[in-house]
């Protein structure tokens, strides 16, 4: 449990074994599809051995020594057994000279601690390091991806997953940590394989860790800088990070969370862009971007500027919300909207594609099989087994639906079709603004990192995914996916008329697929 103290923003003990259950996450799946190369096996035995010491420093405190000797392991585990060091700086070096190995081994090792503490560090607010590691894993799996390293791009693939698992349910107000032993699992993995990536035979400028992984570096530096100057230990804890700077200028939690979010959106998609560009153009803009966020927060600092909060919004506006949402008016003809909506465009989605393959059939009967059982005898597993059966059949047929589409959807309704997810989105939005209901899904800065993912993926400059619109399917799940969320808590377990169209659902599915 996390105990909250004077430096702590949350008032209640949290469990934080969230960082277990990531780590089994990745693992597992890295050693069923990834374990194919000595890097990656390396790389999971660094993350097993980081994981064992942030586990036992999350039950007994083990100081900061502790840490190291864990950390130092496993970064000599990446070094002599994943064959890993910095032996190149580019064009920062004359004629691309490496560097000697008595150099390349410490400055490997002080990069590969240096940036699993600063992951560790920066996870002080809810969601806040598992959301700026996830926009990192995201472009560095698309980078090896790109340079066909399959290794580092599945093992990135299965942190993404398991990140994108722990976020539901440490967004604020988190219910879940991750510890030391998932805030030390993704900064040692984000490291390792950003290096396994930069590094050796590789098109890829050596300095892009830097914008990947930057912010949180900056920030780590910073803090500590700070405590030596004021002729104290760089290992004490304060509460002197970008983030208590923000809530320290009157940003709310969630606020907060979402302007580093941004920066380290900007960050990750500027290396996207540079990484191929001149090694001191990657530097100067990391250099340039750092000095400005240090400018703002001095200036700040020195003017005592806080947030104004301005009367008008607070009472005027939010005031007749408040009203609205006491009365109920608009959250009853928004849910129904998004009630009957939802189930008619789920049932019309199954006819969209031009044929069901047989597969997806044969899941379709299981589903069904299974919603029927638990409809006949354990009655009060019927939300989860309906969000499972949804969960996974809707990115199947909305898949089918985009790239095999009914010749009679093609002109007169694929617009309109498209179209009413977004109307669809908007009602979600609107009711969840006016429910009345205290617990279940909310809005959260979480939102920002689905947003940005599907605005970037129809971008990406791959023919295979462009053909396949991916960015439109995307969109087009997280639609459903957060409209059933919603719905099975607006129902408040009143499942009948979802649990009939998810049937009808599986049914159509099931149909067509058989003739």
């Amino acid at each position: 449990m996390d105990i909250p103290n004077e430096r702590k923003v949350h008032p209640y003990p949290m469990p934080k074994n969230g960082g277990i259950a990531m780590a089994v996450g990745i693992c597992v799946s890295v050693l069923l599809w990834a374990n194919g190369d000595q890097f990656v096996r390396a790389v999971l035995l660094g993350t097993g051995i980081v994981v064992v010491f942030g586990l036992i420093d999350d039950f007994r405190d083990i100081g900061y020594k502790g840490k190291f000797v864990g950390q130092i392991a496993a970064a000599l585990v990446i070094i002599f057994y994943g064959g890993i060091t910095i032996r190149s700086l580019g064009m920062l070096l004359p004629d691309d000279v490496l560097l000697p190995v008595w150099v390349a081994i410490p400055l490997t090792l002080l990069v590969i601690v240096g940036v699993t503490n600063a992951i560790n560090l920066s996870d002080g607010l809810d969601g806040l390091a598992g959301g700026i590691s996830l926009l990192s894993f995201i472009c560095i799996g698309y980078l090896a991806y790109r340079t066909e390293n399959i290794g580092i791009a599945l093992f990135s693939v299965a942190v993404v997953g398991a990140i994108f698992g722990f976020l539901r349910f440490n967004t604020y107000p988190a219910t879940l940590f991750m510890g030391d032993a998932g805030s030390q699992c993704l900064g040692f993995t984000g490291i390792t394989l950003c290096l396994g990536l930069t590094q050796g035979n590789t098109p890829l400028s050596p300095l892009l860790p830097l914008l990947l992984l930057g912010f949180p570096v900056l920030d780590t530096v910073t803090v500590m800088l700070g405590r030596v100057y004021h002729r104290r230990s760089p290992f004490k804890a304060d509460t002197n990070h970008f983030h208590h700077k923000l809530i320290g200028l009157g940003f709310y939690h969630t606020e907060a969370v979402f302007i580093i979010y941004v920066i380290q959106a900007f960050l990750v998609t500027a290396a996207f862009v540079l990484r191929f560009y001149s090694d001191w153009l990657l530097l100067n803009c990391y250099i340039g971007l750092s000095g400005l966020i240090l400018l703002g927060f001095f200036i700040a600092s020195k003017r005592k500027w806080k947030v104004t909060r301005y009367a008008f919004v607070d009472t005027v506006i939010k005031g007749k919300l408040k009203v609205l949402r006491e009365k109920s008016i608009f959250i009853f003809v928004s849910f129904r909207i998004l009630e009957i909506g939802t189930y008619v465009l789920l049932l019309f989605t199954c006819f969209v594609p031009s044929r069901v393959p047989r597969y997806i059939s044969l899941i379709a009967i299981a589903l069904l099989g299974c919603v029927v059982v638990i409809r006949l005898f354990k009655k009060q597993w019927t939300g989860v087994t309906l969000q499972f059966a949804l969960y996974l059949m809707i990115p199947f047929i909305i898949y089918v639906g985009a790239t095999d589409m009914a010749p009679w959807m093609l002109n007169p309704l694929e617009r309109p079709y498209n179209l009413s997810f977004g109307l669809l989105a908007f009602f979600v939005v609107l009711t969840l603004k006016f429910t009345r209901r205290r617990k279940g899904f909310k809005v959260t800065p979480m939102d920002f990192l689905i947003l940005f993912i599907a605005l970037v993926v129809p971008n990406i400059p791959d023919t295979h995914i462009r053909s396949y619109h991916m960015g439109l399917i995307a969109a087009k799940i997280i639609v459903l996916f957060f409209t059933y969320e919603v719905l099975i808590g607006e129902l408040r377990g009143k499942l009948s008329r979802l649990g009939l169209t998810t049937i009808a659902a599986l049914v159509i599915i099931a149909v067509r697929g058989i003739i």
